[in-house]
């Protein structure tokens, strides 16, 4: 849409224009002509014969846009769908909420009225094959690829029912499904507040909202807001979830690029943000709307950056349609927080010919907060304090990969009802460990010792999982997170800056 608008304003130049102007135009023309001449001869002499949309789609396109830099890139149809689909919260699914190891996908649960809860899937099903692909050959990254890509279609899957040697064949539809990209909302401890944000989708700054009214509003004492692996999106979300935050007219961000004017983001007039103590968790995957949020809240000193460095992405990206249902994400832009840095690591000069972001950004090394403490600029949210992420040992890496503790988790609640405050008894500890023996995996007695409050907090997470939902599970499972330990421990103490 766009393209046909400034093509038109290119025909519509006076003979007076300069004339390195109209070079441009020429030269446009004689690369375009080229490129045609190249295709038909394609078309006419290759060996096999081509399809000229795929052609386009996989190669022209994307051809033309990997020189620029890695995040412009072009969408087909049902990519561009996807796309579009994050304005919305709606999503293609089944309703299952599933554990993914090595060779396995067990379920832990399912949503009510979905298509899986229909089929008749349970928690501790395990899914041994999607549309004939066995799962036992894959690693977790092939596993999720291939999860993914069955959500835009009917799939069929192979799923052993705990306890039942018969195998199960199931075939279930995709629906479209309302998600919130607020995954997890729930208490740390009386007063303090836990949200981990998948995304940055059309309404995320609402549901934020919400679910802070929903644990206690302005009552609460604080709030630890996890961005760990989220990938950023919409940036208005962004905008808005600073928004809830920050005082009245405080910048959040401003943009700068080559056809786009300098434009300052700053809080609305109205808004009346929450006061209580903020610790803010990132990581290295935390990029784009991640790190506005994060550099913003930084900046103004408003909350305490707790983890490992964040991505490094302080691109903007506007999106146009293209005919075809496809579309067209393009670097447009930079952004650049409140104290006046960016967050963009440098892209290699060979790689990449878009000059702005080819060389690092940042001309100026002095950034300072509000109440000037120094902070870096390139390279991601560089955190107040860096924590790094649980420790996995050797031990803690094969038990995982086992699957153990899940495998035990279901069967263990298949014959036990499990109600909410439940903890782990010492004897099952003891248990367990005959039932690692029985299934072929036998830790030192000293490994085994070493790691009991480990094992205990691990079966009670997967027992919590299966019985009572992943939400619960999850609230298990932050206790023995150092990161979020930590980051409850400054909101309880905030540092005096």
């Amino acid at each position: 849409m766009k393209t046909a608008i400034w093509t038109l304003l290119a025909l519509a130049v006076p003979l007076t224009a300069p004339l390195a102007a109209s070079a441009q135009v020429n030269s446009d023309e004689a690369a375009m002509k080229r490129f045609i001449d190249a295709l038909r001869i394609v078309e006419d002499n290759a060996a096999d014969p081509v399809d000229t949309e795929t052609a386009f789609n996989q190669g022209a396109i994307p051809g033309l846009l990997r020189h620029l830099d890695p995040h412009s890139v072009f969408f087909p149809a049902d990519q561009f769908e996807q796309l579009n689909e994050m304005e919305s919260s709606v999503h293609k699914g089944f309703g299952t909420v599933v554990s993914i190891l090595p060779g396995r996908v067990v379920v832990l649960q399912t949503l009510p009225n979905t298509p899986s809860a229909r089929a008749g899937m349970m928690p501790g099903d395990e899914i041994l094959a999607v549309n004939n692909y066995r799962l036992d050959r894959l690693e977790p990254e092939q596993i999720i690829g291939l999860l993914n890509e069955s959500k835009q279609k009917p799939v069929q899957l192979v799923v052993r029912h705990p306890g039942n040697v018969r195998l199960a064949e199931l075939t279930m539809v995709p629906e479209d499904m309302q998600t919130s990209s607020v995954e997890r909302a729930f208490l740390l401890q009386p007063g303090i507040a836990y949200l981990r944000v998948a995304s940055f989708e059309g309404n995320t700054g609402g549901q934020i909202g919400a679910a802070i009214e929903k644990l206690g509003g302005r009552a609460l004492k604080g709030l630890v807001l996890d961005l760990r692996n989220n990938p950023g999106g919409v940036m208005t979300a962004a905008l808005g979830t600073a928004s809830l935050f920050l005082q009245p007219g405080q910048e959040i961000l401003r943009a700068r690029g080559r056809n786009v004017p300098e434009t300052i983001e700053r809080v609305p007039a109205d808004v009346k943000p929450y006061a209580f103590p903020v610790a803010l968790i990132v990581n290295g995957k935390s990029a784009s709307a991640s790190e506005i949020v994060a550099g913003a809240l930084q900046d103004h000193d408003r909350a305490v950056i707790v983890g490992e460095s964040s991505f490094g992405k302080g691109l903007i990206q506007s999106v146009y349609p293209l005919s075809g249902k496809a579309g067209l994400a393009l670097t447009t832009a930079l952004y650049y927080i409140p104290s006046g840095r960016s967050i963009q690591k440098p892209f290699p000069r060979e790689e990449f010919d878009l000059q702005a972001t080819a060389r690092h950004p940042n001309e100026r090394t002095d950034f300072k907060t509000d109440n000037g403490r120094p902070v870096p600029g390139g390279g991601g949210i560089i955190p107040d304090i860096g924590v790094l992420p649980p420790e996995m040992n050797a031990f803690r890496t094969a038990m995982e990969a086992s699957g153990s503790f899940t495998e035990f988790a279901a069967e263990f609640v298949r014959d036990n009802k499990i109600t909410g405050g439940w903890e782990v008894p010492p004897q099952m500890l003891d248990r367990f460990q005959i039932w690692l023996s029985e299934h072929h995996i036998q830790p030192s007695l000293r490994e085994y010792l070493a790691e009991r409050e480990f094992i205990r907090l691990r079966l009670k997470t997967e027992i919590y999982n299966l019985a009572l939902g992943v939400e619960k599970g999850d609230e298990i499972d932050a206790q023995r997170d150092p990161q979020i330990q930590k980051a409850l421990q400054v909101v309880l103490d905030p540092p005096r800056r």
